[in-house]
């Protein structure tokens, strides 16, 4: 696909979710990337600030079987993937799917479950596959994990260990809405709006799994000069190097940011990628990999502050 249709197919995306969504454009466009780039997303915001929605928004805008699975301290890695049952007719197992058998997965407040139901989701995260007794089935591209979680509400959560948020290619924030925006939202429910029913909004899909494929194909002939990928290098290697950091970013999150800078740069209609497109990337590709020195912490620093410390660091390719 050119990237100037890629361009216009991104801003009818936009123009579409808005008939849904209000003043989400930005963590909604790192959605989309996400979807385009083939990585998970993790979802960060305190409840009521319409995740879910953007979510069933992406899914729909695609075309894209949505399950919603909400995660509690009682669920079971069976109650995700699936379990072999006796068929007494014929005398064979055959396997009733959990609800990973989907495209787009919402695992909603993921921290609540267990670390055995959590990396349950690690093989199909990786490998777009499952595998139950012995027998390997390969999931329904364009296979996409959205995991929500509450930054506030730490009592009777799990936090998700490193190797699993690692799997993410995205941590994105959803902040409160502002005003206007709140305004509006309410003006919407007033006049009817109902988020359970999004046909009814006027929400127009027009892409399906294979306009999905087709574009993540394109994208991997964006150009990417040598110096390009130094930066990134650097960028990944500051990190470790940084006083403030006890665990930097790891191989996978500079391939990560590399993969997620092609597509920004193919959604703004350019066949390459320049520093701006990586430092546009950095912070959602980085934030949820870096762990903090307690002392950094004390200082008032997060992991944001940090990254864009480094950014002014880090000597930017000519």
């Amino acid at each position: 696909m050119p990237r100037n249709d890629l361009q216009a197919l991104f801003g009818r995306l936009r123009q579409e979710a808005d008939k849904v969504i209000v003043g989400l454009e930005d963590p909604f466009e790192l959605l989309v990337m996400a979807l385009l780039t083939g990585g998970h997303v993790l979802l960060e915001g305190v409840p009521g600030t319409a995740k879910t929605l953007m979510a069933k928004t992406l899914a729909g805008l695609v075309q894209a079987r949505f399950t919603r699975v909400q995660f509690t301290p009682d669920l079971m890695p069976s109650d995700i993937l699936g379990t072999s049952v006796f068929d007494i007719t014929n005398g064979q197992f055959h396997l009733r799917q959990g609800p990973i058998f989907t495209q787009i997965l919402l695992a909603d407040e993921i921290n609540r479950a267990p670390a055995k139901t959590q990396s349950a989701l690690l093989e199909a995260m990786e490998e777009r596959q499952v595998n139950l007794d012995g027998t390997r089935y390969l999931l329904d591209p364009p296979f996409m994990v959205i995991a929500t979680q509450n930054p506030v509400e730490y009592e009777g959560t799990y936090p998700l260990p490193e190797a699993q948020l690692d799997r993410f290619l995205f941590k994105i924030l959803v902040p409160y809405a502002d005003e206007k925006t709140e305004v509006e939202v309410m003006r919407r429910y007033h006049q009817g709006f109902d988020a359970h029913d999004l046909a009814s909004t006027g929400l127009t899909p027009f892409l399906a799994s294979n306009d999905v494929a087709e574009i993540r194909h394109g994208i991997k002939s964006i150009i990417v000069e040598d110096g390009i990928l130094t930066y990134i290098a650097r960028m990944a290697e500051a990190t470790r190097r940084s006083p403030d950091i006890s665990l930097g970013a790891s191989t996978r999150a500079a391939t990560w940011m590399l993969l997620s800078a092609k597509t920004y740069a193919a959604l703004q209609g350019r066949d390459f990628v320049t520093p701006d497109d990586v430092k546009f990337v950095a912070p959602p590709v980085l934030r949820h990999r870096l762990l903090l020195r307690p002392e950094a912490e004390i200082e008032g620093l997060n992991a944001d502050a940090v990254i864009q410390r480094l950014l002014g660091q880090v000597e930017v390719p000519r």
